[in-house]
């Protein structure tokens, strides 16, 4: 078990990062609470290396003093996964001084960047080079690539280019006793062993610190159509989908639910936010199409399908972007959501996944437990819901009791997930595990698939120095 440093390792550990390090109360306070202010913690030090080798003399110290480390990059974990422990005795690894692009090969569609890049730097790397890197997100401006790597990110591109695991080539990592594993490859192709870089992909820091990873590149868009779909029903939206992958392909590139009320909470708290007037539906989609090949004519084809949607009644109305700032509006209307919760005020939150075509009955007996167990909230169901991810988030209605309604989110949580197990689905689809769902993982994980991680967790890092508390519950 880990133990907390004693002062003479904590001075080795400044000077093992060259005296980049911070450890007045002021100083380390951004690194003591998580993004959703959910957890408070408390440490002696953070560190901040400048390369490789500096994070392998951090960890080559902590595992032999037996010291708990807890990687943190941009803070923008939902579940409280880059956040300390309230006992004072756990170093805080920052990775923000790690953010080169060491390598961009356009012509290999790869390149290679550091940790601490955000998902934004590395985007504009990949731009700058005429090609595309395709992750996005609400948070791109300060979430990291370190930390959308070992979170296995998602976002709105997952129905075209997959997850964050599906866009490494090769991953470099610093174990927890500071070896370091040199497997920075750009190979589509490598079949010998073990896929060993994967188990560091959404194991948010509990095996091991990523420092690099090579990641793949597509070519940029040349042809883009983007609209904003109303319907009367999800069901709508999965035929619309159907219909849309028949006559698209893999050029489907979002497909985005949003209620009404979310259209509306984010007209009202966030400006600049526009409400499609001429479109009052019950439910939303955002949809967008693109293509490398500039002559693809994807307006066309979109308006083409739409059309014929709309004669078959699956759906209401439609608004076709014309323009890129009209495109752009859209996803703002989409990507504002979040944020027009937060000043909504409370909420609660479950970031779940189901096969695509149980979604709308996720969205119906979700809702029949909101009535029943949080009577007190208006359903704010949106997300992915062309891969089957929707954030079942539950806002307090106007006037509500906050306490009360709080109070009455462990048995919601408790019966949606059970929901979501019946419909074969995940409690948790893209924002992990962290601290916040482990009890939970831990009471409904296959026990076979759990004895092999705690298997794992204890061959790479047999004195529990990594992240503990985090993913694994600590027994």
């Amino acid at each position: 078990m880990p133990r907390p440093p004693n002062a003479a390792t904590l001075e080795e550990l400044k000077a093992a990062v060259g005296g980049s390090w911070l450890g007045s109360p002021d100083a380390v306070a951004p690194f003591l609470s998580d993004f959703r202010r959910l957890y408070h913690g408390a440490t002696p030090l953070v560190l901040s290396p400048r390369n490789v080798d500096e994070v392998a003399n951090v960890l080559r110290i902590c595992h032999r003093d037996e010291v708990a480390v807890v990687p943190h990059g941009g803070n923008t974990s939902y579940c409280g996964a880059a956040t300390p422990d309230a006992s004072g005795s756990q170093i805080v690894l920052s990775m923000r001084r790690l953010n080169r692009v060491r390598q961009l090969d356009a012509a290999d569609y790869s390149m290679t960047v550091e940790a601490g890049c955000t998902l934004a730097e590395a985007q504009a790397a990949a731009r700058g080079a005429d090609r595309l890197f395709p992750l996005s997100l609400g948070s791109e401006g300060t979430a990291q690539i370190g930390g959308n790597l070992s979170t296995n990110a998602g976002g709105t591109g997952v129905l075209r280019y997959g997850m964050m695991r599906d866009l490494v080539l090769g991953l470099e990592v610093v174990l927890a006793d500071g070896r370091v594993l040199a497997g920075l490859k750009n190979l589509r192709k490598d079949n010998t062993g073990y896929d060993v870089k994967s188990l560091f992909v959404g194991a948010e820091g509990t095996l091991g610190v990523i420092t690099a990873a090579s990641l793949k590149l597509f070519p940029q868009p040349a042809d883009t159509a983007t609209a904003l779909v109303g319907i009367d029903s999800p069901r709508h939206g999965l035929e619309l989908l159907s219909r849309l992958r028949t006559a698209a392909g893999d050029q489907v590139t979002a497909f985005e639910l949003m209620p009404r009320i979310a259209v509306e909470l984010t007209v009202k708290h966030v400006p600049g936010v526009a409400d499609p007037q001429g479109l009052r539906t019950p439910w939303y989609l955002l949809i967008e199409l693109s293509s490398p090949n500039p002559r693809q004519d994807l307006l066309t084809l979109l308006t083409a399908t739409l059309e014929d949607a709309a004669e078959r009644a699956t759906i209401k109305d439609a608004m076709l972007a014309t323009s890129m700032a009209q495109a752009q509006a859209m996803w703002k209307l989409r990507e504002s959501v979040p944020e027009a919760q937060r000043r909504h005020g409370a909420s609660l939150k479950h970031d779940v996944s189901v096969p695509v075509s149980a979604i709308p009955r996720l969205i119906e007996d979700g809702a029949a437990l909101v009535r029943r167990l949080a009577p007190e909230g208006d359903v704010v169901s949106y997300g992915h819901a062309g891969d089957g991810n929707l954030h079942f988030n539950v806002s307090q209605k106007p006037g509500a009791d906050v306490a009360r309604f709080l109070a009455q989110g462990p048995a919601l949580e408790l019966a949606m997930f059970d929901l979501v197990e019946t419909l074969g689905g995940s409690i948790s689809a893209e924002h992990g595990i962290g601290r916040l769902r482990a009890a939970e993982f831990a009471r409904r994980a296959d026990p076979v698939e759990l004895s092999v991680m705690r298997e794992l967790k204890r061959a790479l890092d047999p004195k529990g120095i990594m992240n503990p508390g985090k993913v694994l519950c600590t027994r």
